[in-house]
């Protein structure tokens, strides 16, 4: 009967009532914003999800969330939350992090003892980590001695759990790791994956956080990186979330986003600084 109800629910019709009603849904909870023509996306992604909790069709899905289930709340979230991330993203941030920001931070004038970064949306870790290997080898060869505390926040629950375990299959190390920093900074398992060094664990605290929430409690950073994340918003919540980033951010700060993301209507709040090539935004 489910596997029947779930064939209809494939082929569902986004001018649905349903449908509609889950993506008010999905944009509420967690800020995504389906663009049109991503029924088929749903239905892969929740099928299961429908089949496991004896839901026979969109209607029954969402009569539960709305019924405050939290069980069922963060499975659907954990299902339409995109993790698509590598090692070293894109290069010119971590290139900038490295060649630029940590000297600065390493001189005599700069007072605090601590630098602090957020890594937003990190997804199974590979930002977060990439940030504390570039710690490590400055360190290895300059004299530096601040701390570096890493926050890495995620929406869903269980991708942050894959992150803060710190293990990835051969096919996650392919993607921008090379073999120097991976016998440096892993160690092969028995079952083939491989395991971040606790010296990298150390560097970073994991924390779920829903990017619609409050940052109060997060304290101040040096640089926030928020990447390819903020594409799934619509316009209004990228400038909220931006306003709310420039106020967690030190007289200063940096902010760093995806190479296709723009500040929306924060655009008065950050300066451009040009990393040749990519753009990252300090904060007036």
């Amino acid at each position: 009967m489910i596997e029947q109800s779930n064939d209809t629910f494939k082929n569902i019709s986004e001018d649905c009532l349903d449908f509609k009603a889950f993506c008010d849904y999905l944009q509420k909870a967690s800020g995504i914003t389906l663009s049109p023509g991503k029924s088929y996306l749903v239905a892969a992604r929740i099928r299961h999800i429908m089949a496991v909790n004896g839901l026979s069709d969109l209607s029954g899905l969402i009569t539960e969330l709305n019924r405050n289930n939290k069980k069922l709340h963060q499975e659907v979230i954990d299902a339409m939350t995109t993790n698509e991330t590598f090692w070293f993203r894109d290069d010119y941030p971590f290139v900038y992090f490295s060649q630029h920001l940590l000297p600065s931070w390493s001189m005599p004038e700069h007072k605090d003892p601590a630098i602090k970064i957020w890594s937003a949306a990190c997804s199974s870790g590979q930002e977060p980590y990439s940030l504390a290997m570039l710690c490590e080898e400055y360190k290895a060869s300059n004299s530096f001695n601040k701390r570096v505390e890493i926050l890495a926040t995620d929406l869903s629950s269980d991708i942050l759990q894959k992150a803060k375990k710190g293990e990835f299959d051969r096919l996650s190390i392919a993607r921008g790791l090379s073999d120097k920093r991976l016998k440096s900074f892993f160690s092969e398992e028995l079952s083939g994956q491989w395991q971040v060094n606790n010296l990298l664990k150390r560097y970073i605290q994991f924390k779920a956080l829903n990017l619609l929430e409050s940052y109060q409690s997060l304290g101040t950073f040096d640089i926030i990186f928020c990447r390819n994340v903020l594409i799934y918003f619509t316009r209004e919540t990228k400038t909220d979330i931006l306003e709310r980033m420039h106020k967690c951010l030190k007289p200063g700060g940096l902010l760093c986003l995806g190479s296709s993301e723009s500040l929306a209507g924060a655009k008065d709040l950050f300066t451009m600084v040009h990393c040749k090539p990519g753009i990252i935004y300090q904060a007036k």
